[in-house]
């Protein structure tokens, strides 16, 4: 049995909710999140979506960071605003899990990682809003959402980092290509997030927490980019403070 000093960084991973082909519920993720943490060095864990809030606290007792991963969209409740058909996949108890352990996290200070939807609820935990649409909310803006048209690692977009930005650092330049597969987007970023990275059309790609061990997000998807120097170096930045963080005194 490994040592604590030598065992991979635990980080939990969060699901959603489909139907098998015989009709019954399961928990669900795609493979690329796995497999883009276990090439950097991690053994990811499936968190399951109906825990009670007494074993969402506790997770972070047992895991040393946490992926915040895409899906479907944040019911608008959780940011002030009406339902209406825009919205497509709400699942509320994965809006009220994730949302829950945001704040446990936070509270001990683990490091943490958003992808897409991830930026999405993390920016919504802080208090920020979203576009229901970006599309139908603001004229002008580039069609973000290019699946099923194109292929999910199709670059459809270039981003623009801060330079000073951890996330710029990371990625080692302040402009790259990355895929696009969302509608939604943030519309009003939380007072406590510092931008690090925008479309050509002003919408956020990417944020971080200030002062903070590790907690960032972008809006596109860099597990199915493993193939990008720059998309490995940002999980094994992940996944180094996840290693940081169990191998504390």
């Amino acid at each position: 049995m490994p040592s604590p000093a030598n065992r991979k960084p635990l980080i939990g991973l969060t699901t959603y909710r489909n139907l098998n082909p015989i009709g019954f519920n399961q928990f669900s993720l795609a493979e690329a999140y796995s497999e883009a943490l276990i090439k950097a060095g991690a053994c990811p864990v499936l968190i399951p979506l109906g825990l009670p809030e007494a074993t969402i606290k506790e997770l972070p007792n047992h895991l040393d960071g946490f992926l915040f991963t895409g899906g479907g969209d944040i019911h608008p409740q959780a940011y002030g605003d009406q339902f209406d058909s825009q919205v497509k996949e709400v699942d509320t108890d994965r809006d009220r899990l994730e949302l829950s352990l945001l704040q446990e996290i936070l509270r001990q200070r683990l490091p943490f990682f958003g992808i897409c939807r991830g930026l999405q609820l993390i920016n919504v935990g802080f208090g920020g809003i979203l576009y229901k649409d970006i599309l139908d909310e603001r004229p002008g803006a580039l069609k973000h959402q290019c699946s099923p048209d194109w292929p999910r690692n199709h670059l459809a977009h270039p981003v623009q980092m801060e330079e000073e930005s951890r996330l710029g650092k990371i990625l080692g330049r302040i402009e790259l290509m990355v895929n696009s597969l969302h509608h939604q987007g943030v519309k009003e970023l939380s007072a406590s997030l510092k931008l690090t990275a925008f479309a050509p059309d002003g919408i956020v790609e990417g944020f971080e927490l200030p002062d903070y061990p590790f907690g960032l997000a972008v809006q596109w998807h860099p597990e199915w980019l493993q193939e990008h120097p720059s998309m490995q170096a940002l999980f094994r930045s992940f996944v180094e403070a996840a290693r940081d963080e169990h191998t504390k005194p």
